[in-house]
């Protein structure tokens, strides 16, 4: 398969984004007559943002599966769509081919109809990172159902107040998950979250650990057992096929929770069409796929990142995507270079918390692995630091690897600033340049916009891309809110952002992780990079808090390594370093040494938690239940300064 819109030299880059700004309708309708439609669009876009209301391709007809899979059949039927690993390593390696794909996702939609899920049906998928998630999520959209992937870490409680937002109908789940050394039991969760619940009609469970779960009678199904009568439907005579459902461009293709705010998790609504092409196009140019290349992206399906980089995008381009059961540290801390190493991985696509956390382990882990296949290495989750970015480029990409630094958010359905691999300059701790079709203004306070270079201010976008999100689920009002009327006419990113004066974007933190020190706008990453330069610093996380003298002052929680020697003495370094990279109004007024930070299953930091220990409100966290080790937070208070 060739690719007829990558772009492949940096003027083509600046030709192309032109284009894209001044005729995104024209711009758009070409790239899209490279998938497969059942029925063209009346019309390419339709959009304002006060409502807000975006209709890409109206009145056309599409299923996202014929183009994730059935389109490829003919010519790469045997050829590798997903490559699993397992989480325990001695377990063996699965290679499901883009025929067997078809197959299962048909197996899975004839299910889910034999269950009786409708289009539009809401299906909550609770599972471990096995490749049956994949067939979950493929075959709800062969059907027109709205999938809706809850991360095998969530509580009970989590799970159930999203079961009940979506109004979600049935589950499909796991015995139990594995995850390290540990056995997530996914299903006895499933149940609590269940108590109270009148609207589930169905719990699919598929086995994977073993673990002795309860089945309740008239509810809860075997995934194996019902599979097998579904395979006898759709396969006839060795051919098999179940046709995949009409849908309109518009329709909702999935359901996504962020945190919120105010604590109640948003469903972002994602539509078919828009989200299709901006995933394969992001896919294919910040990346620079080939054909027969191996791209490794670490994040679990529970997250956008998965949705977009696991699934939707490399399946549209017809990719092998490899999909990772486990974490980077079990059995060891070699685990990811071992996979790069066993697979040949020609793309690694991870997250600056991975990188950091795998630096500390030092480079013996490293040393004895075969990185030669890698030709792109990604970063995503947060603003990568210079330190985390130039040993992910020396010890991994061994300095021939560009380094894509991808900022996006899950309300975005892909990346939305990045350099593209090796073909636009890359430059540390930077996101670089907007994707074609994202047109980025920079605003102050009041909303005014700040142009030229050398700026900094509110990240906004101006323009209607083909993933923006269309509403949060049950509640457009809520939507228009939280992410349109801030800046009148602009979709707000919530996040701060510098223009350099070569006009690349640097991300410097939500716009509530922006400290105000004495009149001075400081960004959190920018001061927890300097932190991290320290010799002996393997992470840190800055926050504000209320300073007398100066606003805000600067609270700091640093992860060192091994002994502090002194205490005091160290501290007087990091300060020492701070002053010397930033200047010293910079310097933290408060630094606590700690041994973990309050992460999510993501690798985000939960600074919330951390603003409130900051500010003496240790009586008012709120819900820990999403982080990766809650009694990291009560370690965190002990130590409080």
């Amino acid at each position: 398969m060739t690719y007829p819109y990558q772009i492949k030299t940096l003027a083509q880059y600046h030709e192309v984004y032109q284009k894209s700004i001044e005729n995104p309708e024209a711009f758009w309708a070409e790239i899209a007559e490279n998938f497969v439609w059942k029925k063209k669009w009346d019309s390419v876009l339709n959009w304002n943002f006060t409502e807000p209301k975006i209709e890409w391709f109206a009145g056309a007809q599409l299923n996202i599966t014929e183009n994730c899979i059935d389109r490829h059949l003919a010519t790469r039927g045997e050829e590798a769509a997903i490559i699993w690993e397992p989480n325990n390593p001695e377990e063996r390696t699965r290679i499901v081919t883009y025929n067997r794909l078809h197959k299962r996702v048909c197996q899975v939609a004839q299910m889910l109809t034999n269950l009786g899920v409708k289009k539009g049906d809401r299906v909550c998928i609770y599972m471990g990172m096995v490749p049956e998630l994949a067939y979950a999520v493929l075959g709800c959209a062969r059907i027109g159902a709205i999938h809706s992937v809850v991360f095998g870490g969530f509580s009970a409680q989590s799970i159930a107040d999203r079961l009940e937002d979506a109004q979600a109908a049935f589950i499909i789940t796991c015995d139990g998950a594995e995850r390290g050394n540990k056995n997530i039991p996914l299903k006895s969760l499933i149940d609590d979250a269940l108590i109270g619940n009148k609207l589930v009609k169905k719990v699919v469970v598929y086995t994977r650990t073993r673990t002795p779960v309860s089945m309740l009678k008239g509810r809860d199904v075997w995934w194996e057992d019902e599979m097998e009568h579904a395979e006898h439907q759709v396969e006839k005579n060795g051919v098999v096929s179940f046709p995949a459902e009409p849908m309109n461009a518009e329709d909702p293709l999935f359901i996504l929770y962020t945190s919120g705010s105010t604590g109640k998790p948003k469903g972002v609504v994602h539509s078919i069409a828009g989200y299709m092409l901006w995933a394969n196009y992001t896919f294919l140019n910040v990346f620079q796929y080939q054909k027969g290349m191996v791209h490794f992206c670490t994040a679990d399906i529970g997250w956008i990142t998965g949705h977009s980089y696991i699934l939707y995008g490399p399946l549209s381009a017809g990719a092998t995507s490899l999909m990772f059961e486990g974490i980077p540290t079990w059995p060891d801390a070699g685990r990811f270079w071992e996979i790069v190493d066993k697979h040949q991985v020609n793309i690694l696509y991870t997250a600056p918390t991975a990188i950091r956390s795998l630096m500390g382990f030092g480079l013996d882990y490293v040393k004895n692995k075969d990185l030669s296949s890698l030709k792109v290495l990604g970063s995503v989750g947060e603003p990568i630091n210079e330190e985390a970015w130039h040993w992910f480029s020396q010890n991994i990409g061994k300095g021939k690897c560009p380094i894509v630094d991808t900022w996006w958010q899950t309300e975005t359905g892909g990346i939305m600033i990045s350099n593209l691999a090796g073909v636009t300059p890359q430059k540390p701790a930077h996101a670089t340049l907007p994707l074609p079709g994202v047109l980025p203004v920079l605003v102050d306070e009041n909303g005014k916009e700040l142009v030229g270079n050398g700026v900094s201010g509110n990240l906004c976008i101006k323009q209607a891309w083909p993933s923006v999100i269309r509403t949060t689920y049950g509640d457009h009002e809520r939507c228009r809110t939280n992410y349109f009327t801030a800046y009148p006419n602009m979709y707000f990113t919530g996040d701060g952002c510098l223009r350099d004066e070569e006009g690349n974007y640097r991300i410097t933190g939500r716009v509530d992780d922006v400290l105000n020190v004495s009149g001075h706008r400081i960004g959190t990453a920018e001061v927890e990079n300097a932190i991290n330069m320290h010799s002996g610093v393997v992470e840190s996380a800055v926050v504000g808090y209320p300073h007398d003298i100066k606003g805000q002052g600067i609270y700091a929680y640093v992860i060192f390594e091994g002994s502090h020697h002194e205490e005091s003495l160290t501290k007087q370094d990091i300060l020492q370093t701070v002053s010397r990279i930033i200047g010293a109004i910079a310097k933290p007024d408060k630094i606590q040494f700690v041994t973990g930070l309050p992460k999510t299953r993501s690798g985000k930091i939960m600074r919330r938690i951390l603003r409130k220990i900051a500010e003496g409100e240790t009586a008012n966290i709120g819900d820990t239940s999403t982080l990766l080790d809650p009694a990291v937070v009560d370690d965190i208070i002990k130590g409080a300064v």
